[in-house]
């Protein structure tokens, strides 16, 4: 049977299964047990479970349940509110100041949580209400926070990271390391865009004033409430950048810290333990259960040889490299327009990363490309995630078109990193221990 013919019907089985309403983790579990009995018999479903079952014990995966329960613990502590306020009084009169205070807010909470949905939430139900209030279109009211809180994918401690390491055979460090400059990239974009858009069309974001506050008191306001975080920012991205420990580690060492700032402001207690771990277990259990599945799925493709087939397809000769890179970008936007990033990257991995290795670009690189692609899926109609989340905190004469119009600004931003990153890979390499 032909290549093509085998790859059809094994995703065909897979898409038909999604869409009848099962979860994305069941789905892979279903589609694994048919195609292993028709592949292997009942022998093989054996096989097929234990291997399931070591793919979910790999070291690697370690940090994704740490990183998980972070984000917990920064929610449920309530501590990044001060965040917002120390933003807010260092902003002063900048044109489209609230939408920058979401911009810099966002960026800090992506790298404390890690969670873009959990941002979204806090950040809109925050300052939307304050915008609206101060007269700020809906395209710079909501905008801003949707792009802001997609950068938990672009920034450590970022679980989607871990996950598209292990899945990809990509070194986890190196892919934690060199996504900084790619988040802070799409950070600047968003706020150059703010405060031109907003030059040009005050009506955007009407100014107001602004209580006068000394810089003293600004550094006090910092020392106080931004600083501590520092340190908790530092125990993930510097104990990995400075060599001091393995991603393990890293995330061992920031979630002890973040325990650690919730008892210095008096946030400590039972309670926070009881939810901080409850959420953690529960989004942890679904992510290395699409992982088990996924694992088997990948095996099945192998054995068939439908991945083989595709890559040979794609190293055709008369395609050129920038070509088929331009394609696997096209591919993740439009699978990001209707389905979720964990199961994007189970569909695409198997096919995708033979291809890098044969073509012999570098995976760290490509996985910063792969993970912006998933930010712009998170944003883009008609599924986005964060389209339903902004629609969930808006206020309630926010349109979902509202939501949409506000969102592709932010979308084109992310191509324009996108591309930059894809013409000039050292924007991403360079940081010590990227590459």
């Amino acid at each position: 049977m032909e290549w093509w013919l085998i790859y059809s019907l094994i995703f065909g089985t897979l898409i038909v299964i999604m869409f009848s309403g099962l979860p994305v983790a069941f789905a892979f579990v279903l589609a694994n047990l048919i195609w292993g009995l028709i592949l292997w018999g009942p022998a093989g479903l054996q096989q097929m479970i234990l291997s399931m079952f070591e793919s979910i014990t790999i070291f690697t995966l370690l940090p994704v349940p740490l990183f998980v329960l972070m984000g917990e613990v920064m929610f449920h502590s309530g501590l990044a509110t001060n965040l917002l306020d120390t933003m807010d009084k260092w902003m002063g009169r900048l044109p489209g100041r609230l939408g920058l205070v979401s911009v810099a807010s966002g960026t800090i909470l992506a790298a404390l949580t890690g969670a873009s949905m959990g941002s979204i939430a806090m950040l809109g139900s925050t300052l939307v209400p304050e915008m609206e209030r101060r007269g700020y279109k809906k395209i710079m009211s909501l905008g801003p926070i949707m792009g802001s809180g997609g950068l938990a994918v672009m920034i450590p401690p970022s679980s989607l990271a871990v996950l598209l390491g292990a899945l990809g055979e990509i070194s986890i460090s190196k892919l934690l390391i060199a996504i900084i400059p790619g988040g802070l990239l799409m950070a600047a974009l968003y706020a150059l865009y703010i405060i031109g858009r907003c030059w040009l069309r005050p009506d955007l974001a009407p100014s107001y004033e602004v209580p006068p506050i000394s810089f003293m008191e600004k550094i006090a306001i910092t020392a106080r409430y931004v600083l501590p975080m520092g340190v908790v920012i530092f125990l993930v991205i510097g104990v990995m950048m400075l060599g001091i420990g393995t991603p393990t580690e890293a995330a061992a060492t920031g979630t002890l810290g973040t325990y650690m700032l919730a008892a210095c402001y008096g946030k400590f207690n039972w309670s926070l333990v009881k939810k901080s771990l409850h959420g953690g277990l529960r989004i942890t259990a679904m992510l290395f259960l699409i992982v088990s599945g996924a694992t088997a799925f990948s095996q099945i493709l192998s054995y068939t040889g439908a991945s083989a087939g595709f890559v040979k397809f794609a190293l055709n000769p008369s395609f050129h490299p920038m070509m088929i890179m331009i394609v696997m970008q096209l591919v993740l936007i439009f699978l990001g327009m209707f389905i979720g990033q964990v199961p994007i990257m189970l569909i695409t991995l198997p096919v995708f990363m033979p291809i890098v290795k044969a073509l012999g670009w570098n995976p760290v690189w490509f996985g910063v490309l792969f993970l912006i692609n998933m930010e712009v899926g998170l944003l883009s109609p008609p599924f986005g995630m964060s389209l339903f989340v902004m629609k969930g905190v808006a206020p309630r004469n926010t349109t979902m078109a509202d939501i949409i119009r506000a969102a592709m600004p932010f979308i084109y931003l992310d191509l324009i990193a996108l591309a930059l990153i894809i013409v000039f890979p050292g924007l991403v390499l360079w940081f010590p221990g990227a590459s």
